[in-house]
């Protein structure tokens, strides 16, 4: 979400990024609706004000006339002796001025309320429209972002590792781990339907190595892990921008608010929502957690054994920092890097590219990819991702620190994908299988498998 005194400012800005990254928001639409609240929001308080003025006034009237009445009519005998002789007939000509004000009044006090109750349901349906194109405005990509429509237009920024050269006729992931008995796509189908697997024996263990590699890579770090929900209310999805542009990819519970996470990002960034945190020096946060996506639209695909699957695991990291550009710039240098140390560890070729603004999210500000290298594809395909989205997340879930001065002021996030599973399994098995069927096991993961150095058919 984006400050609207920034909204206004930057108007054309933000409806060329809107329309490069594909969200369907006409920012004249959402500046013109954004006067018409101002506008109705100041007519509703100054009616509010008149009202509790009018209230007041009649709260005044009715003390007085009760005043009036006790001086004038104090002695009923009296009254009626004197009221006889005609004595006290201006003070009865009194009270009954004080009544016909009250009446007026009141009269008054009733028309603003009928005013206001018209004006307030205007207000609310003119908010609720300005809220949900609000909640569509795109973050403004880096000063360096490439242009382009697709990941095609992705720019490539460095490679690390040599590609493998067979000197036989490599398999593919899904016929390697079928013939080492790791891997059973038919009965995840069986049970499940399509995009879905089952690993088994050293499949599993190696899913699950990976994760913990991984987490103790951010440990190290001084990433604090942290056990989160799969399932979250809406709100935290909102809070993180996944919401309402990414809802179709989610899937939903039958009952309540809830949705099942498509990444730990939705819960490591919403653990703050609300709060003032101390940020003298970085939060950094990590989490393995499963993580579920409806992968709506992508039919034909990726859809090739373990690429695009609907329930997988991820290692994510989250940073949240100071709302300055130069650190958080840093942190996303910093997070990228303990990614390609992963992959370093795994032993395995992979490049970074600077994501184009068309292929980036409605929440990102910059963003890299890391593709790792897949034999079978011939070419590398994505397995992390890092993003800075500067405020956006912090000001939808009110993330806010005290600068120097004391002055508040809301954060900045950054998320990576530190590993993906089954995914990463792609690569590891294809390129680490050898000539006599058996898989190479990199010597980071060993401690994790009981030390074996291989993986081969019993």
């Amino acid at each position: 979400m984006l400050d609207m005194t920034y909204i206004r400012e930057h108007a054309e800005l933000l409806q060329h990024t809107a329309a490069r990254k594909g969200i369907a928001v006409s920012i004249r639409e959402l500046l013109e609706l954004d006067a018409e609240r101002r506008a109705l929001l100041q007519e509703v308080e100054g009616l509010r004000a008149e009202r509790n003025r009018r209230s007041e006034e009649i709260s005044a009237l009715v003390k007085a006339q009760r005043t009036l009445s006790g001086e004038s009519f104090g002695n009923a005998g009296e009254q009626n002796a004197e009221l006889a002789n005609g004595v006290s007939i201006s003070e009865a000509s009194e009270v009954a001025a004080h009544e016909a004000r009250i009446d007026d009044a009141k009269g008054r006090v009733r028309e603003a309320n009928a005013k206001l109750a018209e004006l307030e349901a205007r207000l609310a349906a003119v908010s609720a429209a300005w809220r949900a194109l609000l909640a569509l405005v795109p973050n403004p990509v880096s000063a360096d972002t490439p242009d382009g429509r697709s990941d095609a237009d992705n720019v490539e920024l460095r490679r690390v590792g040599v590609v493998p050269a067979f000197a036989f006729e490599p398999l593919d992931h899904v016929r390697l781990g079928e013939r080492l008995g790791l891997l059973d796509l038919a009965r995840g189908v069986k049970l499940a339907g399509t995009r879905s697997y089952v690993l088994k024996g050293i499949g599993s263990r190696l899913h699950r190595a990976v994760q913990q590699l991984a987490m103790d890579v951010l440990e190290r770090r001084g990433f604090t892990p942290l056990e989160l929900p799969a399932t979250m209310r809406g709100e935290a999805f909102e809070n993180t921008g996944f919401f309402p542009t990414g809802k179709d990819q989610t899937f939903a519970l039958a009952e309540g608010d809830k949705y099942l996470i498509g990444t730990s990002e939705v819960g490591l960034v919403s653990y703050y929502a609300g709060e003032t945190v101390a940020l003298d020096e970085p939060i950094r946060l990590a989490a393995a957690t499963p993580c579920f996506r409806s992968e709506v639209g992508s039919a034909g695909r990726d859809v090739h054994g373990l690429y695009r699957v609907h329930q997988f695991a991820k290692v994510e990291q989250v940073v949240v920092c100071r709302g300055e550009a130069a650190v958080s710039d840093a942190m996303l240098e910093e997070i990228t890097a303990n990614a390609e140390e992963i992959l370093r560890l795994l032993e395995l070729p992979y490049r970074v590219v600077a994501v184009c603004i068309g292929d980036m999210s409605q929440k990102t500000h910059k963003q890299y990819d890391i593709e790792t290298w897949m034999p079978s594809r011939g070419a590398y395909g994505e397995t992390h991702s890092s993003s800075n989205v500067l405020d956006f997340q912090a000001r939808r879930a009110g993330i806010r620190y005290r600068d120097a001065d004391g002055t508040l002021r809301y954060a900045h996030t950054l998320n990576n994908t530190a590993v993906a599973t089954p995914r990463i399994l792609i690569p590891l098995l294809e390129n680490h299988q050898r000539e006599d069927g058996s898989v190479y096991v990199p010597a980071a993961l060993r401690p994790y498998l009981g030390g074996a150095e291989e993986i081969r058919v019993e």
